[in-house]
């Protein structure tokens, strides 16, 4: 008799941090155009060394910040689809959501999709970047939310910053982002070294 949570292949489990899973058929999240991160399969080993270029940041729902990321610490945005490592897109992905109950409801969405291989062959979760939805600290129960989403996957929280709201995207970046710019830093070399 199967356990719960079995699958054919054994049981279910949860790996924290960045996990290629066995490339599936893949299924573009709700509401993305057909075809959007459809591509043949293909077997990317990870790279030892620092890759050119930067992440997709992927939005888990509209108004997370993906695209201002994309423009203060680079990448590509990449909207609410996967990125498509098939079509030249980059393979390593951030999910991006605001740490408002909707937001982190979404990022949930998106970690199951990957969870089941719903994605494009070769695509990576680097993390989830958390950007605040207000000043101040978060109530308990999305602080709560957040702690069990860490137990998953690598969490970056971006604070409020008030110059990002009037389009000042060239002012210094906060002391709080500095654990992802790091990550960034690690995974990629710059333009220059391409």
């Amino acid at each position: 008799m199967d356990s719960p949570g079995a699958t054919a292949h054994g049981p279910e489990i949860w790996v924290r941090g960045p996990v290629a899973p066995p490339p599936r058929a893949e299924v573009p999240p709700p509401g993305a155009e057909p075809g959007a991160g459809a591509g043949p399969e293909s077997a990317a080993a990870p790279s030892p060394v620092p890759r050119a270029g930067g992440p997709a940041w992927v939005s888990a729902h509209g108004g997370a910040g993906a695209s201002t990321l994309a423009a203060v610490l680079g990448g590509v945005d990449s909207g609410n689809r996967w990125s498509d490592p098939a079509r030249g897109e980059p393979r390593d992905v951030l999910l991006v959501a605001r740490t408002h109950a909707a937001g982190l409801t979404a990022l949930s969405q998106w970690l199951d999709l990957y969870r089941r291989g719903e994605h494009p062959p070769g695509v990576e979760i680097l993390g989830a970047v958390l950007v605040a939805d207000a000043p101040g600290r978060l109530p308990r129960q999305l602080a709560q939310r957040v702690k069990v989403i860490g137990s998953v996957v690598n969490v970056h929280r971006v604070p409020w910053v008030p110059t990002w709201r009037t389009g000042k995207l060239d002012g210094p970046l906060p002391r709080e982002i500095g654990a992802l710019a790091r990550v960034l830093q690690k995974h990629y070399r710059p333009a220059e070294e391409k």
